[in-house]
């Protein structure tokens, strides 16, 4: 019935049902179900409790043998899968540190992280390898950062949100004895956030570009950003600084 070829989506739920019937798509395959990761593996990763006769190695099964709490349970795009919370935690016990951190960014740009659920997903996974890559991650998340400006902050996310390929930039670090808002070491580039707050007079005005041509002397390469062109002019910020990034 239906279509003679199946595409991913097929293939996934094709493994979920040669399954127990409480199994659920999880770890890697999960992960890019939801969009958090691509899927590199031509194995589909299922969590489920199937008996011996099952031989998961032949059909392209990777089997991770388990109870998965009700809580943790979630269906998407017609596919019983493990939510969100626990697809990160699972995936924190088979990959690297770097590969969860980016699964975790994405599900935090799609808008699926959900910081509480996560924290209880960890109670209920005592003892797990994956606690201390997740934990360190949470921490991270509900850190406050001292000293940064609102300026700041969205500069924050428009790197997270725009350059997120890229190297991140220092932050509040001192160069020739000013301290800069964000600095990448290996271009020379500096961004300096122009602030009406903190630079609505003349003699501010006049201080900051005495720095910059400082600094241009040094060898190093500054550019300001305010907030109105972080906002309306997002794409052509993010161009310019992929093309000054771009330059070793």
């Amino acid at each position: 019935m239906g279509r003679s070829r199946l595409d991913q989506r097929g293939r996934w739920l094709a493994a979920v049902l040669a399954c127990d019937e409480g199994a659920l798509l999880s770890h890697r395959s999960a992960a890019a179900l939801w969009g958090l990761t691509r899927q590199r593996d031509t194995r589909v990763d299922v969590t489920g409790r199937c008996g011996r006769q099952f031989r998961p190695g032949r059909s392209g099964i990777c089997l991770h043998r388990g109870r998965i709490h009700e809580e943790d349970r979630a269906e998407q795009a017609g596919i019983p899968v493990t939510t969100v919370a626990h697809t990160l935690f699972d995936l924190a016990e088979i990959v690297d540190f770097h590969r969860v951190r980016r699964a975790w960014e994405e599900a935090d740009r799609l808008g699926l992280l959900e910081l509480n659920t996560v924290e209880q997903v960890c109670e209920r996974g005592y003892g797990r390898h994956a606690l201390r890559p997740i934990r360190r991650l949470l921490a991270a998340a509900a850190a406050p950062t001292p000293g940064r400006t609102p300026l700041e902050n969205r500069f924050a996310e428009f790197c997270h949100e725009h350059l997120r390929d890229l190297p991140e930039p220092l932050t509040n670090v001192s160069i020739l004895d000013h301290e800069v808002d964000a600095y990448w070491p290996r271009q020379r580039l500096v961004v300096e956030m122009d602030s009406w707050e903190f630079h609505a007079h003349r003699a501010a005005f006049e201080r900051d570009r005495t720095r910059d041509a400082a600094m241009q002397a040094a060898g190093y390469r500054v550019i300001r950003l305010t907030h109105r062109r972080l906002k309306n002019d997002t794409a052509a910020v993010a161009t310019q600084l992929r093309a000054l990034l771009a330059v070793s």
